[in-house]
């Protein structure tokens, strides 16, 4: 919670001396490193689990999936402004980010580009520079008409290190979907880089299924993360249940894999959201918790349980199902950790 967060700057200072990634950390990928990445990702989640058992006496780290930052009001004013009319809800600086990793023991993160400065990913882009070792980028997909998101976000991954894109439906032109032409430009290019696309279904994976099996099917080298159970809540009616039927026959596409985050927003109950127990239970044995990861949602989620809690929920909901310690494990890490190429593995 944020109780607490004027005495937290020296907590961390210690513990997030990033590692030399070398030239691929920075940014700078060769045609060689993204054939290499494409390549792995084009492998399939079960020989990333046979793989990952020949690293066994590395020690398993947590990875949140999910999370946001953005500048504060003094760097918006300064350097990294909003975009007009999308001024944050609350702050989400870097320095409180930092405080509540280390005290959930968290060890690494996917921090994806905020609405709050649209394609202006500068502020996130100084924060990857910074911490090469510890974040990876998710930018956003800019599906104007004028054709320069594909120019954009294949800068965004090959100069700026950007290892996935967020596809937000609802920045498409009016009338327009996902699969227009500038859409699978950018879905087939971030396949071509090897780069993850996650989708954010906010009012509804029914609205946006049939996008997402048109893409899948299509361009079936790109990788999908569904961010947040793809919004799916634990079914109460009929539709309900034949939604989440729907999202567990995603599995059936290889590449797609499901993001357990934002929790305080599928859950019809309070914390510690334990009527996500079975949710959790059917999408593991859908879609392997090799296909599963963790997100917490920061900022948003430090207000509605905090961000220590939002780790801890996940224990206590697995351990309804149960599910067992490998499988928890890969959900709070290993999951990440392979399909970004151990990025997060260096000591």
């Amino acid at each position: 919670m944020a109780s607490g967060v004027g005495n937290y700057s020296s907590s961390f200072t210690t513990a997030f001396c990033g590692c030399n990634l070398g030239g691929e950390a920075l940014g700078i990928l060769s045609s060689t490193q993204i054939d290499k990445r494409r390549k792995q990702n084009l492998a399939g989640a079960p020989k990333r689990m046979e793989s990952y058992s020949t690293t066994s006496s590395i020690k398993n780290k947590i990875i949140d999936s999910h999370l946001h930052i953005w500048a504060s009001s003094q760097q918006a004013a300064d350097k990294y402004p909003y975009f007009p009319g999308n001024e944050p809800p609350m702050p989400a600086d870097l320095d409180f980010l930092l405080y509540c990793m280390a005290e959930a023991g968290v060890d690494g993160a996917m921090i994806v580009q905020p609405i709050n400065h649209k394609s202006d990913h500068s502020f996130v882009t100084s924060v990857l520079r910074k911490y090469p070792s510890k974040f990876i980028g998710c930018c956003l997909a800019n599906p104007e008409e004028d054709g320069g998101g594909v120019q954009q976000l294949e800068h965004l991954i090959t100069k700026d290190g950007y290892r996935a894109v967020r596809f937000n439906p609802y920045l498409w032109p009016s009338g327009q979907k996902m699969t227009n032409q500038i859409g699978k430009s950018m879905f087939s290019k971030a396949g071509e880089l090897g780069t993850p696309v996650g989708i954010m279904c906010m009012k509804g994976l029914d609205l946006h299924l049939s996008e997402i099996k048109e893409l899948c099917t299509e361009f079936p080298s790109t990788v999908v993360l569904l961010d947040h159970l793809a919004f799916c809540k634990p079914p109460l009616n009929d539709g309900d249940t034949t939604t989440f039927s729907e999202l567990l026959k995603l599995s059936e596409f290889p590449q797609v894999y499901i993001k357990f985050s934002a929790l305080f927003r599928v859950s019809r109950s309070s914390y510690p959201y334990e009527d996500l127990s079975q949710v959790l239970s059917k999408v593991v044995s859908s879609f392997g918790a090799n296909r599963v990861m963790w997100g917490s949602d920061f900022p948003f989620v430090v207000d509605e349980c905090g961000y220590k809690e939002s780790k801890e929920a996940v224990s206590l909901i697995a351990s309804k199902v149960p599910l067992s310690p490998d499988e928890l494990e890969w959900i709070m890490g290993r999951t990440a950790s392979e399909l970004f190429q151990g990025h997060w593995l260096c000591s």
